[in-house]
């Protein structure tokens, strides 16, 4: 039994080390960690299938990271909440991911006793992202697979990136951070971008070819994508001063728009005939369009200029299209957007 229990040791030991080192250790560096003989570590080779050990070209021992089963241990509320994190991806994302499909599938199986109608709908979510609907983009996979195993190895890349202009463009690129766009249905991955040697961030979609590289890299101690996104509205950020953003939203749908915060520095006051007066500071106002068109005649943008005139000349073009004479003098700047609209209108 002392035995059985030393060799049980050495095993977590040596499948700590391996995973404390991405490239492996050979046999000989094993052992000397570990201070026994190289020929117990031969012994132990067998064994070591269970945390995917496998031998690289030139010797090394070193565990398959795309393979190897991580131990995870959730109460049935943590569970809940990784199932609203893959439903919310299922349904912000055009993309078929066979890899969260599965893991939804084993959270599903491990709540089978604990919590069977849950379990059921878990596996049920996993069908639905693996639906046929769900668009199969092979390349796609292939590029998030490999900046994962380069961000998980510490390993760069190079990549050849379409730019919107329509040319091919080739990097070699070092990924400090992977994020999801749940507006475009879009995943950008942050990291060293060499030319021109800066941080730049890639769109996934566009990235039509990737290659891992053996040359290593480290992301620095002073990157922290916490701090990089903490003023953009969704993935886009700059070195700037964030603009101040003000915006006034119809009493209609003042109720609305207080349910949710929408930006970590907004600042809201309702004004005295309902409506609400809604301010954030953001890295770049022009990615906050989207958001704000939904809104539609119930949001005025008011600030900064350059925002307002560019949703005024949307409203023009709108109101063209559908037909109705603008008088492009009539929307003073002082007017609100229902007096606006009313003049656009006929109103």
């Amino acid at each position: 039994m002392e035995r059985a229990t030393g060799k049980a040791e050495r095993l977590l030991q040596i499948e700590a080390l391996l995973l404390a080192h991405s490239e492996g250790l050979t046999q000989a560096e094993i052992a000397r960690r570990l201070g026994v003989n190289r020929s117990t570590v031969y012994r132990y080779l067998p064994d070591m299938g269970r945390f995917c050990v496998y031998e690289t070209d030139d010797g090394r021992l070193a565990i398959d990271r795309d393979h190897y089963l991580t131990r995870v241990r959730l109460t049935l509320h943590e569970a809940t909440a990784l199932h609203l994190a893959a439903r919310l991806m299922a349904t912000r994302t055009d993309k078929h991911n066979p890899h969260a499909a599965s893991a939804l599938r084993k959270l599903g199986l491990a709540l089978e006793r604990l919590a069977p109608l849950i379990s059921h709908h878990l596996t049920a979510s996993a069908d639905v992202m693996d639906d046929e609907a769900q668009r199969h983009d092979p390349v796609y996979l292939e590029v998030l697979e490999t900046l994962t195993r380069a961000w998980s190895q510490g390993r760069m890349v190079h990549l050849w990136h379409r730019h919107e202009s329509g040319r091919v463009y080739d990097y070699n690129f070092a990924p400090y951070f992977i994020e999801p766009y749940a507006v475009g249905q879009t995943t950008h991955v942050i990291g060293w971008r060499e030319p021109p040697g800066a941080v730049r961030t890639f769109k996934l979609e566009r990235i039509q070819r990737i290659e891992l590289t053996t040359e290593p890299y480290t992301i620095p101690d002073d990157f922290d994508p916490r701090e990089t996104l903490t003023d953009a509205w969704g993935i886009w950020y700059t070195e700037a001063e964030p603009v101040e953003v003000m915006l006034r939203f119809h009493p209609r749908v003042a109720h609305r728009v207080r349910e949710t915060r929408w930006h970590r520095s907004e600042q809201v006051e309702e004004q005295p005939d309902g409506s609400l007066l809604w301010r954030a500071r953001v890295a770049e106002p022009q990615e906050m369009l989207p958001w704000i068109r939904g809104w539609g005649a119930d949001v005025e943008a008011l600030a900064p200029e350059e925002l307002r005139e560019r949703m005024a000349g949307e409203a023009r073009r709108l109101a063209e299209a559908y037909g109705w004479q603008v008088n492009r003098g009539s929307a003073m700047a002082g007017d609100t957007l229902d007096q606006t609209f009313a003049s656009y209108f006929g109103g």
